[in-house]
C-alpha cells in the first residue's frame, strides 16, 4: 500500500508529458505535483517535502541531474528517477553516481515507472523511519538530568559502577540508582541499548 503522505514530484518541460504522467500516476494511486522546470521546483521546494522526484534529464535551465545535485547540496534526500528521450551511458553513469534510483528511457510503460517509484518510496520510507527513531531517542534523552547523562556516557564506555563512582566522585550505590533511572527513562533493557543511546547523545568525532 502506498503511503498517502508521499508525493511524486514530476518535472518535465513538455506539458503533454506532465499531464499524461499526472493522469497515469493518479489512476495508479499516487499523489503528484507538477513542475515545468528545475527552477520552478526549487523555488517552491520545502525541506519537509516527502516522496520522490521524477525528472526529465534535459530541461530548460538546470538538467534533471543538476537538480539532483542541487538538492543534495541543500541536504535533501529525496530519491530521484531520471527519465529521458536522449539516454546515453555517460548521462546514466552521472545519475547513478548521484544515487538515482533508476534511469528510464522514453517511451516507457506504466509498470516500469511505477516499479521505479515504488523503489524510491521504499527508500524514502526507510529514511523517514530512521529520522523518527532518532527524534524519539532525542526526546527520551532529553528526560535525563545532567548527572544521568554523565553516568550514561561513562557506562557506555564499559566502566563499572565503582569506576564511574570514582570518576564522578559519588558512591557506587548512587551510580546504580542513576543507571536504574536512566534505563527506565530510556526504555532500554541492556547495556547494548544503553550504548546506542550514549552514542546518539555524544556522536563520535572525526579524527584530525
Amino acid at each position: 500500500m502506498r503511503p498517502g503522505e508521499l508525493t511524486v514530484f514530476v518535472i518535465d518541460d513538455d506539458a503533454s508529458v506532465r499531464d499524461s504522467l499526472a493522469l497515469m500516476l493518479g489512476l495508479a494511486g499516487y499523489r503528484t505535483a507538477l513542475f515545468a522546470d528545475a527552477e520552478a521546483f526549487l523555488e517552491a521546494w520545502r525541506a519537509d517535502w516527502r516522496g520522490c522526484v521524477v525528472a526529465d534529464l534535459r530541461l530548460p535551465g538546470a538538467s534533471g541531474v543538476e537538480l539532483q545535485a542541487e538538492l543534495q547540496r541543500r541536504a535533501s534526500s529525496l530519491p530521484f528517477v531520471i527519465i529521458t528521450a536522449h539516454g546515453d551511458v555517460s548521462s546514466a553513469r552521472v545519475a547513478f553516481r548521484a544515487q538515482a534510483v533508476d534511469f528510464i528511457e522514453k517511451p516507457f510503460d506504466q509498470a516500469q515507472l511505477c516499479a521505479a517509484i515504488d523503489s524510491a518510496f521504499a527508500l524514502e520510507q526507510h529514511r523517514l523511519q530512521r529520522a523518527d527513531a532518532r527524534r524519539a531517542d532525542a526526546e527520551r534523552l532529553a528526560l535525563l538530568t545532567a548527572r544521568e547523562r554523565e553516568v550514561l556516557a561513562h557506562a557506555a564506555r564499559g566502566l563499572h559502577a565503582k569506576e564511574i563512582a570514582a570518576a564522578l566522585r559519588i558512591s557506587p550505590r548512587t551510580v546504580e540508582v542513576h543507571k536504574t533511572r536512566i534505563m527506565s527513562k530510556l526504555g532500554v533493557r541492556n547495556v547494548a541499548e544503553l550504548v546506542r543511546f550514549a552514542l546518539a547523545a555524544d556522536p563520535p568525532r572525526d579524527a584530525g
